[in-house]
């Protein structure tokens, strides 16, 4: 059964920027929220905007001021990504819009947050991840980390805490009447995902060297190996019956099953898997495993993961609207609407308002 939307009667006037809030709007968009996204006027529309309808509004100029007053006098949450400070000099800040619409949940997106001694710097997801030691177990022992392009501060640690928090507030709202000013930042979100880490290592069973543990690649059975064609496939046989599987899978000899929890040995257990995984093509091996629980997978770039078997069933992949290049990626089971139109959003939201004053 397909879900159904579920924040349709929620208004969110968003501030475009770059990366976590956009990412934050597209995805509340899809959950059916009713969002209108603000640029200033003649800016290129950032990526991940192309969901929701977006107007033109000199935020500087007193019409346009006045213009962002209205609609957040008559919206459920607000999201700016500026720096500290920037939406109070505008007089856009939380205090007056609360003042108008005590129910406004105002949420602020930024990487170092509101406060703090970096709060008013510059920064990007390398930086925010670098700072809160995710970074460093990206890499293999005696190696350079590698930024997983900005998976996991932007969105990961960024735009998906952001729609958590807002939700979240949503919900208080519904028990006190009342909205809040959200401090979202994305260094705080990325902190809060190395929990399991940090708990792991105040029990002594994670060190503090890349690529010596059982996530970070340290253990053989969880890693990615190049196959006969060049191509790679990820192993993530992590839990005794999966390793056996493996063990059976690519050939090994099942002495293993009892001894590969000894690191002295992970050389060794590393070197059998090389050798035996050099021996078929990504896809052959890709084939040979989707029947088992080896937790052996094929490594896709994006162009293949739209033509993945299980992706496919699933539909999180689509062509992209209107016939363009590449694919989009979708909620499972929830097709991605057509966008309003932004004049439609405005007289829904402000019937009657006067919309000119040279704002689109």
């Amino acid at each position: 059964m397909s879900p159904t939307p579920t924040l349709g009667d929620v208004r969110v006037l968003e501030f475009l920027g770059l990366g976590p809030g956009p990412f934050g709007g597209m995805l509340l968009t899809d959950l059916g929220a009713d969002v209108l996204a603000v640029a200033r006027p003649g800016a290129a529309r950032p990526a991940l905007a192309e969901n929701r309808p977006v107007v033109e509004i000199d935020v500087k100029s007193p019409q346009g001021r006045a213009r962002v007053l209205r609609l957040a006098e008559r919206c459920d949450v607000l999201i700016e990504g500026f720096r500290p400070g920037v939406m109070e000099r505008l007089g856009l800040g939380p205090d007056p819009l609360r003042e108008l619409n005590p129910r406004l949940v105002y949420a602020r997106m930024t990487g170092w947050g509101q406060h703090g001694p970096l709060a008013f710097t510059a920064g990007h997801d390398i930086n925010y991840i670098g700072v809160t030691g995710a970074l460093h177990h990206a890499a293999r022992r005696d190696g350079v980390p590698v930024p997983t392009a900005n998976l996991l501060g932007d969105f990961g640690a960024g735009g998906m805490y952001l729609v958590m928090s807002v939700l979240a507030a949503l919900h208080e709202r519904g028990r006190t009447g009342t909205g809040q000013v959200l401090d979202v930042a994305i260094v705080d979100g990325t902190a809060y995902l190395t929990a399991m880490l940090h708990e792991y290592r105040s029990r002594g069973t994670w060190s503090d060297v890349a690529g010596t543990n059982r996530l970070d690649t340290g253990a053989p059975y969880y890693d990615v190996y190049p196959c006969a064609d060049g191509r790679h496939v990820a192993i993530g046989a992590l839990e005794a019956p999966f390793f056996a599987a493996l063990v059976e899978l690519l050939g090994l000899d099942p002495v293993w099953t009892g001894i590969r929890e000894d690191p002295a040995r992970w050389p060794a257990l590393r070197r059998d898997i090389e050798r035996a995984v050099l021996k078929r093509t990504r896809d052959q091996w890709a084939r040979a495993a989707a029947a088992t629980d080896a937790c052996l997978t094929p490594v896709l770039d994006l162009a293949e993961a739209a033509g993945h078997p299980h992706l496919s069933a699933r539909d999180v992949l689509v062509p992209a609207p209107d016939g363009g290049p590449g694919w989009r990626p979708t909620l499972a089971g929830r097709p991605r609407a057509r966008p309003a139109q932004a004049e439609d959003v405005l007289a829904r939201w402000c019937p009657g308002d006067d919309q000119d004053g040279g704002e689109h």
